[in-house]
């Protein structure tokens, strides 16, 4: 190779390894450096080691595929913990205690998630309250309506009867589904979920007319209002997707658990952001996609997973959490500088 091909090469490579995929690839490729030096005497080259990632990494990248949406279009979404909590309840009160087929309790739940969604959209897009504020408020009323509706209890398979006592039922078929593995007991069911829900946003952003003027909201709000895009109507169809994806991700919760816990998901909303701002999403907006969350999100699950084999308290993984969002913005804004 002659030197002038050789300095454009190593050009567009350093271009690259700059650019928010580049920057999202090396940190996921640390953490897996970081998982064979400190492998827990070969538990990380297990390949159970491997599907326990994904699974528990499932749950939070659903959420952070919604959060993605929201993020592109210059918001945020900090209720989307407090939504799986009421929708895991719900799910679980109707499959468990009503004894609600899997075909009317999944659409319930799923509105009920959409419909939290565009509530916050709604205060957020039309009303013109700061979506850190709206959303907050959404956080609190979700999470007061999950306790409400659960009686401030684990919706298990125990049963009050009309006597007070408890008869345990068996857990709904849905339930036993969703928590299985296919492809040889390897791939667990709610990993797929995850990669529909990726594959659907990212068909949502890239492919379709509505995820092209998200970008354009979060690049100049004022700009892309005067250009005839509507807005609110874009910005509110982007929290209730978001809700809808929280509310899979409660679904999932439940399934997982066998139950529905009022006290779930709390901190959640925190872990998708991390997810979505380490993948390279800018949270300022007009800037990202779902590929790169899905990076971000395997960034966190192996981190997450590599310092459970190696017995590191919760403490510890969440100070180390925090450190990480606080790098990654920081890279964002030196390379816009």
């Amino acid at each position: 190779m002659d030197e002038p091909h050789a300095s454009a090469g190593w050009s567009s490579a350093a271009k690259w390894l700059n650019s928010p995929p580049g920057r999202a690839t090396i940190a996921l490729l640390l953490v897996f450096v970081l998982g064979a030096m400190f492998h827990a005497e070969g538990a990380f080259y297990k390949l159970g080691t491997h599907r326990d990632a994904l699974r528990q990494a499932s749950v939070f990248g659903i959420l952070a595929c919604g959060m993605t949406l929201v993020i592109i279009a210059g918001g945020i979404d900090l209720s989307v913990g407090s939504v799986l909590a009421l929708v895991a309840v719900c799910f679980a009160k109707a499959s468990i205690h009503w004894g609600w087929p899997a075909w009317a309790a999944v659409p319930l739940v799923l509105v009920l998630g959409g419909l939290c969604g565009a509530v916050s959209g709604t205060i957020a897009a039309r009303l013109r309250v700061q979506p850190f504020i709206a959303t907050l408020a959404m956080m609190v009323f979700a999470r007061g309506m999950a306790k409400y509706a659960s009686g401030g209890m684990k919706v298990s398979t125990a049963v009050q009867q009309a006597d007070g006592t408890y008869q345990y039922v068996d857990v709904p078929s849905i339930f036993r589904w969703i928590d299985t593995r296919v492809l040889g007991d390897q791939l667990p069911v709610v990993t797929l979920i995850f990669l529909v829900c990726a594959a659907c946003s990212w068909l949502a952003l890239a492919k379709h007319r509505w995820g092209r003027q998200l970008y354009a909201i979060g690049g100049n709000e004022e700009a892309s209002r005067l250009s005839g895009i509507p807005v609110v109507r874009a910005k509110i169809l982007a929290y209730a997707a978001c809700g809808l994806l929280a509310a899979v991700a409660g679904i999932c919760q439940a399934a997982q658990e066998q139950q529905g816990d009022p006290e779930a998901g709390i901190g959640y909303e925190l872990i998708a952001i991390a997810m979505v701002v380490i993948g390279g999403t800018a949270l300022t907006g007009g800037r990202g996609g779902i590929v790169l969350t899905l990076i971000g999100a395997l960034t966190i699950g192996y981190l997450e997973k590599i310092l459970s084999i190696n017995a590191v308290p919760e403490a510890g993984r969440l100070m180390l959490t925090g450190a990480i969002i606080v790098a990654a913005v920081l890279t964002q804004r030196r390379s816009r500088g």
